[in-house]
C-alpha cells in the first residue's frame, strides 16, 4: 500500500520522482493520471481537472496496439505484413507542424514510411515522447523516460522537456537512477518502500541532490553466493564470433553495411552506437534470431554459419537479454518457472524442467533478493523488477557466450551496480580458472560509465578500438 504521511503538492515546472525499482513510482503516477484510489485519494488542482498523460517506456507497444507474439518476429520480414507503418499509426498527426518539428528535434524526420517495429528501442521511446507531445496536455508524466536514449538524445530530450515548462506545461519524471535527475528540476520528491519522503526544493546543485538520495538504494549481492554453470563447455574454441562484411537489408532501408568484427575466445567486448544504427539488429544475426544470417559471412565458435548446425547447437551456447526480447516476452508460468527455463535455450517455448533447475532459480532469485517474485506471474512485475528477472534468467545459464543488450534497462542505481558486479564475476572467475570455464562476453551501452570492469575491447558501428 503506498502511504504519504502529508499532502504531496506537484508543482508548476519540472518534478522528479526518485526512488528504487519497487519503491511505488509508478503507482504515485498512475494515482495522479487516473485517480486510483478514488476513495482513499483526494487529488486537487487550482485549475480545475487538469489534463494528464502518462508514458510508460516499458511498453512500447502501446504506440501501434499490436503485440508481436515472440521475439524473432521483429527480423521475419513475411510475418509483419500486418504491422503498421509510422504513418498508419499517427494518422493525420504527420501532416502537421508539430510533427515535422519534433520529429526534426528528435532526429526522427522520413520514419512515416516504417514498420513500427522496424524502429530500434531508442527511436520508438522517441515516438512515444512526440505522440504525447503533439496534443494538448496540462501534466505529463514520463516513467523512465531515459532508458534506451543515447547521450545525445538525452540531451534533447532534456530541452524539450525545459521547453514544455516554458510553455506552462508540468512534467513529471519517474525515475531511478541520481543522474536521470532534470538538470533543471524544479522539485525532486524521494520515494522509498511505498512511502512518499518530504520533497527536496531548494538545492545548491543538482550533485547535491543526487548525493543526499544516495540513502534511497540500498541494495549488495553477495558474491560468494553466486552457483557454478550447471554445464561446462570448455570445448577448445579460438573465434567465438566473427562477422565479415555484414549487411542486412529491410525493403530498401540498408540497417547494417558491411560491419567486420572477431571477438576471440575470453574477449569481453562493449558495444555502442546511436539509436537506429543497428546494434540490435547485429546481434540478432549472431543469435540466429535474424534469418539474413544465412546471406551472411558469419563464424559462430569456429564454425561458419549455414554449414549443418542447427539454431539450437547455437543457442545452448549463448545467453542473451535485451530490451526487445523482454518486450515481446508473455511466457505463461509462475517467475521461478521463468527464470528456471533460461536453461533450455527458448525464449516463448516452455519446455518440462528437469530435476534440479527450478530450484537452482530460486537459488538466484535469493542471491537477487527477489525471492517473494518466485510464485507471482511477471505481468503483475514492475518494469525493474521484469529486468531483474530477465538478468537472473540470463545469469543462470552461464554459458560459453553472454550477450547483454543494455541489460541495466529500467533498474536503480544499487541493482544497475550489482548486475556489473555479477558480469565482472563472471569474466575473472573465467580468466582464473585456465578453461575450466571460459567465457565471453558482448555488453551494449550507450554510456562507458555501465560498462563492466572486465571489458576490455570497444566496437562502434563504424570503427573497432582495444582499451
Amino acid at each position: 500500500m503506498l502511504t504519504n504521511p502529508s499532502p504531496t503538492d506537484i508543482v508548476q515546472g519540472i518534478n522528479v520522482v526518485i526512488g528504487a525499482n519497487s519503491a511505488g513510482k509508478s503507482t504515485l503516477g498512475n494515482i495522479i493520471e487516473k485517480g486510483w484510489n478514488f476513495r482513499t485519494n483526494v487529488i486537487t488542482s487550482p485549475a480545475g481537472k487538469p489534463s494528464v498523460k502518462k508514458i510508460e517506456f516499458s511498453d512500447i507497444h502501446s504506440l501501434s496496439g499490436l503485440k508481436v507474439e515472440y521475439y524473432q518476429q521483429r527480423y521475419e520480414a513475411t510475418m509483419n505484413d500486418e504491422v503498421p507503418t509510422v504513418a498508419e499509426v499517427m494518422g493525420d498527426k504527420i501532416k502537421s507542424e508539430r510533427w515535422a518539428e519534433l520529429t526534426q528535434l528528435f532526429h526522427l524526420h522520413g520514419t512515416e514510411g516504417r514498420k513500427v517495429n522496424y524502429l530500434s528501442s531508442g527511436e520508438l521511446r522517441k515516438m512515444l515522447i512526440i505522440n504525447a507531445l503533439i496534443e494538448p496536455v496540462d501534466v505529463l508524466i514520463l516513467d523512465n523516460p531515459y532508458i534506451g536514449l543515447d547521450a545525445a538524445s538525452r540531451v534533447i530530450l532534456n530541452e524539450a522537456i525545459d521547453a514544455l515548462n516554458h510553455r506552462g506545461i508540468t512534467t513529471i519524471l519517474l525515475v531511478a537512477n541520481p543522474v536521470d535527475i532534470h538538470p533543471n528540476a524544479t522539485q525532486v520528491i524521494p520515494m522509498q518502500n511505498l512511502t512518499i519522503l518530504p520533497a527536496i526544493r531548494e538545492f545548491s546543485s543538482i550533485k547535491w541532490v543526487q548525493q543526499s538520495v544516495m540513502h534511497l538504494f540500498d541494495y549488495a549481492v553477495n558474491m560468494a553466493d553466486i552457483p557454478l554453470p550447471p554445464g561446462i563447455d570448455n570445448e577448445p574454441v579460438d573465434v567465438v564470433m566473427k562477422i565479415t562484411d555484414g549487411v542486412v537489408n529491410y525493403g530498401k532501408r540498408r540497417i547494417i553495411d558491411g560491419i567486420d568484427w572477431e571477438v576471440k575466445d575470453g574477449q569481453c567486448w562493449g558495444l555502442s552506437g546511436p539509436n537506429g544504427s543497428g546494434k540490435s539488429t547485429l546481434l540478432s544475426l549472431i543469435c540466429a534470431d535474424n534469418p539474413q544470417a544465412y546471406s551472411n559471412d558469419i563464424t559462430l565458435f569456429d564454425r561458419r554459419r549455414g554449414t549443418g548446425e542447427s539454431i539450437w547447437d547455437i543457442k545452448r551456447r549463448i545467453s542473451f537479454v535485451s530490451p526487445e526480447q523482454s518486450l515481446h516476452f508473455h511466457p505463461a508460468g509462475d517467475v521461478a518457472t521463468i527464470v528456471a527455463q533460461g536453461l533450455n535455450d527458448t525464449t516463448g517455448v516452455f519446455i518440462p524442467l528437469k530435476p534440479g533447475q527450478k530450484e537452482l532459480a530460486e537459488q538466484w532469485l535469493r542471491l537477487l533478493h527477489l525471492e517473494h517474485l518466485g510464485p507471482r506471474s511477471i505481468g503483475t512485475l514492475s518494469g525493474g523488477e521484469k529486468q531483474m528477472v530477465m538478468l537472473a534468467r540470463t545469469f543462470i545459464k552461464q554459458p560459453r557466450l553472454m550477450i547483454f543488450d543494455e541489460p541495466l534497462h529500467g533498474l536503480d542505481y544499487a541493482r544497475a551496480r550489482a548486475a556489473r558486479a555479477i558480469i565482472n564475476h563472471f569474466a575473472a572467475r573465467s580468466r582464473a580458472s585456465q578453461g575450466k570455464y571460459p567465457l565471453s562476453l558482448i555488453f551494449v551501452s550507450h554510456y562507458t560509465e555501465e560498462l563492466p570492469e572486465c571489458v576490455t575491447y570497444t566496437k562502434t558501428l563504424g570503427g573497432t578500438k582495444c582499451n
